[in-house]
């Protein structure tokens, strides 16, 4: 696919150490497992993995376009950190969790490289929520965004997520909830399915075709499609220091950030991941909504898109303040528009 293909050709190294880690380790399987676990490193892989899990239909799982030139660019939003008191300690969840229950959900992209889509519209739910105060429970669609912002790249065959905050300042983006739910002007149409474990679901296949774009909201919803958009105020890049990026989540909310897939990430189920082994697979998407310390390792709280079953209850955590794995560089947010 063109837009793996792009992401690969552009991908970086985690640190300045990584050519000592191994690649030759194939994803998802027991040795690299193995070897994750027999580093007593600062995480542990897991070991309800799917054996028919292949190289290539991890890849096209992983559809952010990661260093191209061509991509689009946001203004650089900076926090006057000095005039902050950063705790050691954040997490959105306990902040505001209470009056936003989007904080607390982890959805699913199914068969899909719409991570750059999910990143985005989870991060805009939830900032339009706490700047609302809670009035405003808007879950907004992340088929709507997949489909119809032709400037964000290929749907499911890889995207960009500062376009998706650009087109949510320019486009608007409608409502809409998970596979199989009612909710919302447009739903997730995509199935859900079991990414890297033997879960409750289907194993997750290859790449599905992006839906058609659709500008209509489902049956008996009772509200247009125009009238259903969403919009933002701004959408802005935020600078790549550890102390900016917690300044923004703890002013406005989490924020969707991208970072390089190793092939030991999958197999993530607990504690601070950095990548110890196996060669880059592609660019991932996420939500970035607090951080803190454990056992002395400084971390980000991360949500995935692969469903609650993967990883720490479908979140993990990754080491903060060393770019890892280029997590702190290409943060992106913005402020809701209300209506």
């Amino acid at each position: 696919m063109i837009f793996v293909a792009l992401c690969l050709a552009f991908l970086t190294v985690c640190s300045a150490h990584r050519e000592h880690i191994p690649v030759h380790f194939q994803p998802l399987s027991q040795e690299i497992i193995d070897y994750v676990n027999s580093l007593d490193t600062t995480w542990k892989a897991g070991r309800n993995y799917l054996q028919r899990g292949s190289t290539q239909y991890l890849k096209g799982l992983l559809g952010t376009i990661l260093h191209d030139p061509d991509a689009p660019k946001l203004p650089e939003y900076v926090h006057m950190t000095h005039e902050m008191d950063l705790p050691d300690e954040f997490d959105a969840r306990k902040q505001w969790g209470k009056t936003c229950p989007s904080l607390n959900e982890i959805r699913d992209q199914g068969s899909c490289g719409s991570c750059w889509a999910f990143g985005a519209v989870e991060a805009m739910t939830d900032r339009i929520c706490i700047h609302s105060q809670g009035k405003v429970q808007a879950h907004l669609s992340a088929e709507d965004l997949t489909t119809c912002c032709k400037s964000c790249g290929m749907g499911c065959d890889g995207g960009y997520p500062m376009a998706a905050w650009d087109y949510w300042k320019k486009t608007g983006i409608v409502t809409g909830g998970q596979y199989n739910s009612s909710e919302g002007c447009q739903p997730y149409k995509i199935p859900a399915c079991d990414h890297h474990i033997k879960g409750k679901l289907k194993p997750c296949g290859s790449t599905l075709p992006t839906p058609p774009c659709k500008k209509e909201c489902i049956a008996d919803y009772g509200t247009s499609y125009s009238d259903d958009k969403h919009f933002g105020q701004t959408a802005y890049s935020v600078m790549s220091r550890p102390e900016q990026i917690q300044a923004e989540i703890m002013k406005n909310g989490p924020v969707e950030a991208a970072f390089t897939v190793y092939a030991d990430f999958p197999t993530y189920r607990s504690g601070v991941y950095q990548h110890v082994s196996g060669a880059a697979l592609g660019g991932h998407a996420i939500k970035i909504l607090g951080w803190g310390v454990e056992d002395g390792t400084p971390y980000w709280l991360v949500a995935n898109s692969w469903n609650p079953d993967w990883g720490d209850n479908g979140f993990f955590k990754i080491l903060r303040g060393k770019d890892e794995c280029g997590i702190e560089d290409g943060v992106v947010g913005g402020m809701p528009l209300y209506k």
